[in-house]
């Protein structure tokens, strides 16, 4: 995966927050906490990747098989995160690496900023004290960067993650201009989001895409951007930006 400039970033941060970027190979990080922490946040990336890499080498089929790894002794925990997202939706593990390493990232941060915000590629760890609008960033859709999902995530961290099959460097099966999943877990909202992207052709498939999203086991709502069409589906706040 190449890196590019992250032109679809629209998050709203609670006031009081910085932003710094952290950049570590394909890992292009957006960060906002209570103060700056780059080097602590580049360290956790690290971490992160480190033990994903170091996991690859001895299984390269985890690299780029699209179907649900199967584990066959101890794993670290992230390793273990990223199997049972793929499982949940029913995809490759891969397809929950960014979400796993925003998480981990932003959980690391936790331990010195009661708030923090990461954004790894338009997959999104957030735990803040006032709500968060995350826009979505749709292509060429006319709803493109219209619509926004207010997140309320204090007590609990919440994710959003979106897929596209228009938008971005990721592997996608279908043809959505956005497909945005909110969850309790990043790793997992990263793999649903590409399983339900890949569900959608044209505009037809929408609520068969909205139905196959709830059947996902901790996806709490979803949208769905095809052309000028919107679904969706959960308890949530979804504002005009």
């Amino acid at each position: 995966m190449s890196c590019e400039k992250r032109t679809y970033r629209n998050i709203s941060p609670p006031d009081g927050l910085v932003r710094f970027d952290v950049l570590v190979q394909e890992t292009d990080l957006s960060i906002y906490a209570r103060y700056p922490m780059e080097a602590a946040a580049r360290e956790l990336v690290l971490e992160s990747r480190g033990i994903i890499e170091k996991y690859i080498q001895r299984f390269p089929h985890f690299a780029w098989t699209l179907s649900p790894w199967i584990i066959d002794g101890p794993v670290p925990r992230i390793i273990l995160k990223m199997t049972e997202a793929g499982k949940n939706a029913g995809v490759g593990p891969m397809a929950a690496v960014a979400g796993v390493v925003a998480e981990y990232v932003g959980r690391g941060l936790l331990m010195e900023s009661e708030d923090v915000i990461v954004e790894n590629g338009g997959d999104i760890f957030i735990h803040a004290s006032q709500p968060v609008t995350v826009g979505i960033l749709a292509g060429p859709s006319p709803l493109s960067r219209k619509l926004g999902v207010r997140l309320n995530a204090n007590a609990n961290a919440m994710a959003i993650c979106t897929s596209s099959g228009m938008v971005g460097p990721s592997l996608s099966m279908g043809l959505a201009e956005a497909v945005s999943i909110v969850s309790r877990s990043c790793p997992l909202a990263d793999a649903a989001a590409t399983a339900v992207a890949n569900h959608v052709q044209t505009k037809k498939d929408l609520q068969p895409a909205v139905d196959f999203a709830r059947s996902i086991s901790g996806v709490e709502g979803v949208v769905i951007i095809k052309g000028d069409a919107v679904a969706m589906w959960g308890d949530l706040d979804i504002v005009p930006i």
